[in-house]
C-alpha cells in the first residue's frame, strides 16, 4: 500500500544530512565548532526509517492480511544498492592513487563488509573509534549506519510479521518492550563497551523502534494528532530539542544512551504533531528543505569519501577553506547521482531483472578487486618506502591486544600472553601506548609479563582537570577511579618494573589540547585558551606517590618526547601528492622542528618535577636525546633518509618507539644485573 507523501519528512532528512556533513567538515567559527553534535543526524535518519518501514509493512498487513517480502526487498535494493555501488566504483581509482598500502587494504575490507551489510562490525572490531581523527581518513566509515539499517530491514519485517500473525493484540506492548530493552542496553553499553554500543543494531534499535511506535499508533488510530494547540507548539519544541543536541552534544558524551533520548523525542514530536498549518511543518516543506531531503541519501554516500580523500591528499592543509569547495562538489555530484542513478533505478519501468543483473555484475567486480588488493597487501610498490612507513604509523596503536582480542590502548589489565612472574607495567597516556607494541615484543623475548595500563590524555597519578576559560567549566580527563585502579594494581604486584611517561610538558603547560595538536605554540606567545589546575600540592603528591611505589618496585621515568611544529607525515604526503615533489629531494632537505631550546623552555616544569624524584630504585630515560642533541646540534629532527621519528605532531613513530625501547631495555638489563 502506497504511503501518503509527507514533505516535512524530507525536510527532516535535510536537517539530518546537513548536520552530518557539517560535522564531518569540522567547520570552525571563531575557534568553536557549532556542529560538534552533528553526528546525531544519523539518529534522526534511524527514527525516520523506523517510522516509514513500519508504516509500509503494517499498512500492507492491515489492508491485505499478508506481506510481500519480494516487493519489499526489491524496493530496498532499488533504493540502496545502485547509488552505493556507484560511489564505490568512482572511489576505486582514487583509492589506488592516494591510499597507502595498509589503508588500501583497510579500504578494501571495509567495502567487502559494507557489501555484506556488516561494516559496523568491521569498524568496531578493527578498533576504529567514530569521531577520532584516524576515522576521517577512512572513505567508507560512514557505511556503518547503512549496515545497521540494512540489518534492520532484514530482521524487522520477519519479527513484525510473526508478531502480527500470532501476537497481534500485544503488538504495541512488544514494540514498547523492545524500545525499553534496547534503550536500557544502550545505557549500559555506553559505560561498559562504548564502541560496540555505538555501532550495533541492538543498542540502536530503540531509535528505529521509536519511529515504529509512531507508525503503529497512526495506523491503529487512522490519524496523527488532531489537537490544534499541541500541533502548533510541539513541532517547535521538537526542533529546539534537535537544535540543542546539535549544539551541545560532542564526541566525548555517552552516545547512544539516555542522553540521546531528548533528540529522539524531538524528532518524534515533529513527525507526530506536524500539521500543514503549523510554521515548522511549513518550513520543512519548503522547496529548499524538500530538495535537500530528496538527495539526502546521495549526499550522505558521497560526502564522506570526498572529505576523506581531500584530507588524505592534503587539500585541507594547503587550502584552509577548501572544505567549502568540497561541500559544493558533494552537492553537485549528489544531484547527478540522484537524477541519473537513484531515480533511474527506482523507476518501475526499469525491469528488476535487468537491475539485478547489473548489481550482481558490479558486486562481483568490486569483490574481486577488493580481494586482489587484500591478497597483494595493498600493492606496496606504488609508493616510496617512507610513505609505506608512514602508513604503518596509523595502525600501530591498535596492534596490541589481550587474550580476547581486545584492543589495549584504553583498557586496564591488557597483558601480553606470558605467564612469567617477572612483571613490567607501562603507565601513561597515548605516548606510552605508541611504544607499547614494540616494547611488548622486546619484553616477551626477555621472558617478562608485560602489562600496559595506558589511557589517552591520562598521565599517571595526576588528575587532568582543566578549566575552560570560555565556559568556566571543569574538564576532567583522568579520573580518580582510573588513577586508583592503576595504583592498586601495582601495589598488589611488588617487585615489578614500572615504566611511567607521557606528555607531561603539555599537561603542565596550561595550553589546550587542541592548540597543542594544531601547534599554536611559541616560546613568547602560548595561546592560553585553558588554564592548568596543577598546584604545588598536586605535584608534591605526584612525587610522593612515585617514591612510595619505588619502595617495592623499580621505577623507570620517561622524560617527555619533544613536540614538533608540524605533522611530518602530512608534510611528506602533501609534498608527494599535491606538489609533485620527489621524496628524495624532500628527505635530503633538513626538515627540522623548532629549535631545541624551545622544547627545553616548554618542558622546564616537567624536567624540574621529574628531576626532583630520585633514589636508588628510580631510573630515567631521555628520549629527546635520540632526535635532538645527539643528531644535529640545537635542533630536533623529524626524519632521516629512511625513517620518520613522528607519527603526527608529537607521538613517537614506530622507528622512534624502537629507539626509545632500546633505551628502556638497557635500563632493564642494568636492573637485572643489580638484582643478580
Amino acid at each position: 500500500m502506497k504511503l501518503t507523501y509527507r514533505p516535512e519528512i524530507d525536510g527532516l532528512r535535510a536537517i539530518a544530512v546537513s548536520v552530518v556533513i557539517l560535522y564531518h567538515a569540522q567547520i570552525t567559527i571563531l575557534g568553536y565548532q557549532p556542529f560538534k553534535g552533528g553526528f546525531i543526524g544519523v539518529d534522526i535518519f534511524f527514527v525516520i526509517s523506523g517510522y516509514l518501514i513500519t508504516s509500509i509493512i503494517l499498512k500492507e498487513l492491515v489492508t491485505t492480511g499478508s506481506f510481500s517480502f519480494k516487493h519489499f526487498y526489491e524496493r530496498r535494493i532499488r533504493r540502496i544498492l545502485p547509488a552505493l555501488l556507484f560511489v564505490m566504483l568512482v572511489s576505486l581509482p582514487f583509492a589506488w592513487m592516494y591510499l597507502l598500502p595498509s589503508s588500501f587494504v583497510d579500504f578494501s575490507k571495509s567495502i567487502l563488509y559494507s557489501l555484506g551489510f556488516s561494516s559496523n562490525f568491521y569498524f568496531h572490531y578493527s578498533g576504529q573509534q567514530y569521531g577520532a581523527e584516524s576515522g576521517l581518513l577512512k572513505p567508507f566509515l560512514h557505511t556503518w549506519s547503512l549496515s545497521v539499517e540494512e540489518q534492520y530491514y532484514i530482521l524487522f519485517p520477519i519479527v513484525l510479521l510473526i508478531t502480527f500473525k500470532y501476537f497481534r493484540k500485544y503488538l504495541i506492548q512488544i514494540l514498547i518492550l523492545g524500545f525499553i530493552l534496547s534503550l536500557g542496553l544502550a545505557e549500559w553499553g555506553n559505560r561498559n563497551h562504548p564502541s560496540f554500543n555505538f555501532y550495533v543494531l541492538p543498542t540502536r534499535g530503540w531509535e528505529l523502534l521509536a519511529g515504529s511506535i509512531l507508525a503503529y499508533f497512526e495506523i491503529s488510530k487512522g490519524h496523527r494528532s488532531k489537537n490544534q494547540a499541541l500541533n502548533l507548539i510541539l513541532p517547535f519544541t521538537g526542533l529546539i530539542l534537535i537544535g540543542h543536541s546539535i549544539w551541545f552534544f560532542n564526541d566525548e558524551m555517552f552516545h547512544p544512551s539516555f542522553y540521546t533520548l531528548s533528540l529522539i523525542v524531538g524528532v518524534c514530536l515533529i513527525i507526530w504533531f506536524s500539521d500543514k498549518d503549523e510554521i515548522i511543518t511549513k518550513i520543512l516543506s519548503t522547496k529548499l528543505f524538500v530538495g535537500i531531503g530528496l538527495i539526502s541519501y546521495s549526499l550522505y554516500l558521497w560526502h564522506y569519501p570526498i572529505f576523506a580523500f581531500g584530507r588524505i591528499i592534503g587539500l585541507f592543509l594547503k587550502f584552509e577553506y577548501f572544505f567549502y569547495l568540497l561541500i559544493l562538489l558533494t552537492i553537485l555530484i549528489s544531484l547527478f547521482s540522484y537524477f541519473f542513478i537513484e531515480k533511474k533505478f527506482r523507476d518501475k519501468k526499469f525491469q528488476f531483472k535487468k537491475i539485478f543483473k547489473i548489481i550482481s555484475a558490479l558486486y562481483l567486480l568490486i569483490i574481486i578487486f577488493s580481494f586482489i588488493v587484500i591478497l597483494s597487501n595493498g600493492f606496496k610498490n606504488r609508493f616510496p618506502q617512507i610513505l609505506n612507513n608512514i602508513d604503518a604509523e596509523r595502525h600501530i596503536f591498535y596492534s596490541l591486544r589481550n587474550e580476547n582480542g581486545r584492543y589495549c590502548l584504553d583498557y586496564f589489565y591488557c597483558s601480553s600472553n606470558n605467564k612469567s612472574d617477572k612483571k613490567v607495567f607501562l603507565l601513561g597516556d597515548s605516548h606510552m601506548a605508541a611504544i607499547s607494541y614494540d616494547l611488548n615484543k622486546k619484553l616477551i623475548e626477555k621472558n617478562y609479563k608485560f602489562i600496559p595500563l595506558t589511557i589517552r590524555r591520562c598521565y599517571f597519578f595526576m588528575k587532568f582537570n582543566q578549566i575552560d576559560n570560555r565556559t568556566n567549566k571543569k574538564i576532567q580527563r583522568c579520573s580518580s577511579t582510573e588513577i586508583k585502579k592503576r595504583y592498586n594494581l601495582i601495589k598488589e604486584n611488588p617487585n615489578s618494573i614500572v615504566i611511567i611517561g607521557g606528555m607531561l610538558s603539555y599537561l603542565l603547560s596550561g595550553v589546550s589540547y587542541k592548540d597543542f595538536l594544531e601547534n599554536k605554540l611559541s616560546n613568547e606567545n602560548i595561546l592560553f585558551y585553558y588554564k592548568s589546575s596543577y598546584s604545588d600540592d598536586i605535584k608534591e603528591s605526584f612525587r610522593k606517590n612515585i617514591l612510595d611505589l619505588s619502595k617495592e618496585n623499580q621505577i623507570i621515568l620517561i622524560y617527555p618526547y619533544p613536540e614538533i611544529s608540524f605533522d611530518i607525515t602530512k608534510k611528506i604526503q602533501q609534498a608527494f601528492f599535491l606538489e609533485n615533489e620527489k621524496i628524495d629531494d624532500l628527505l635530503n632537505r633538513n626538515a627540522y622542528s623548532e629549535p631545541f631550546k624551545n622544547y627545553l623552555n616548554r618542558s622546564k616544569e616537567a624536567f624540574d618535577l621529574l628531576g626532583s624524584i630520585n633514589n636508588k630504585n628510580i631510573h630515567k630515560v631521555y628520549p629527546h636525546l635520540l632526535v635532538c642533541q645527539n643528531i644535529v646540534k640545537d635542533f630536533c629532527v623529524t626524519h632521516n633518509k629512511t625513517d620518520i621519528f613522528y607519527s603526527d605532531f608529537h607521538h613517537p613513530s614506530a622507528k622512534a618507539s624502537e629507539m626509545i625501547n632500546d633505551l628502556i631495555m638497557k635500563v632493564i638489563e642494568k636492573i637485572e644485573l643489580k638484582s643478580n
